[in-house]
């Protein structure tokens, strides 16, 4: 991100926390002057750096949605922003992005013709939970109120369906605290894929509770608990 030295001097504190998430690049008169950045242990990154790039997941680092905001606005790196946490998303392997890619040709097939529409990541999907924003980018996404699509094309409603597939960097996050997530921003049904184990758990919330949870194995055909007919056969996108 870069900054003018003006911005930077009426806004150091705000810029000196969204250097934890990403360098601030400071210029005078048009030219590079300054980087402000996170403080980094050069004896511990010269063993951990390569990990640490990866997950990037600041745990103990906490912003407002007011400057997530301008950090993702300004910046060419995409972020989730999940209980007032920033994460960084890295780029996905292949056998992630073919599960993904398996899985939106069935159900856009499947939806063909019907009010409601699969989309998949980059896409903004801002959450509502105990009246605190997140902003969340899932793999997979079934959304039924596109009259919920602003006049700029960004979607403020609640999906129906959400898909996630699980990798080394997300894992925590999309078993538990997106899981707790969607559970309380009013998500009707939540599938996470497990590329590893060759499984996908599906669940059913109603009235901020799970009505349903169901663990599906390689040779199981994924029926959806909120789209009747709607259904995956495992063999065909773990192939």
């Amino acid at each position: 991100m870069e900054i003018p030295s003006t911005e930077a001097q009426n806004n150091f504190g705000q810029y000196l926390k969204l250097a934890q998430f990403e360098d601030i690049i400071v210029t005078k008169n048009g030219k590079r002057a300054v980087v402000i950045k996170k403080y980094q242990d050069t004896i511990k990154n010269c063993f951990n750096v390569a990990e640490e790039a990866e997950n990037y997941d600041w745990k103990n680092e906490r912003i407002s949605y007011q400057d997530f905001l301008k950090l993702s606005e300004e910046s060419e790196n995409r972020y989730e922003y999940i209980d007032g946490e920033v994460y960084l998303l890295a780029s996905p392997s292949y056998d992630h992005q073919n599960i993904i890619v398996e899985m939106l040709n069935m159900f856009y097939n499947w939806f063909k013709g019907k009010k409601c529409r699969p989309l998949t990541a980059p896409f903004d999907v801002t959450l509502t939970k105990n009246n605190e924003k997140n902003v969340v980018q899932p793999d997979i996404i079934v959304i039924c109120d596109t009259e919920n699509i602003n006049e700029k094309g960004r979607y403020t409603g609640t999906p129906t369906l959400v898909v996630e597939v699980l990798s080394e960097s997300t894992q925590k996050k999309d078993m538990l605290k997106k899981l707790n997530l969607y559970l309380y921003s009013g998500i009707e049904e939540y599938w996470i894929v497990n590329p590893w184990r060759q499984e996908v758990y599906t669940y059913c919330f109603f009235e901020q509770d799970i009505k349903e949870h169901r663990v599906h194995k390689i040779a199981d055909t994924v029926e959806s608990m909120v789209f009747e007919g709607l259904g995956i056969p495992l063999e065909q996108i773990f192939s």
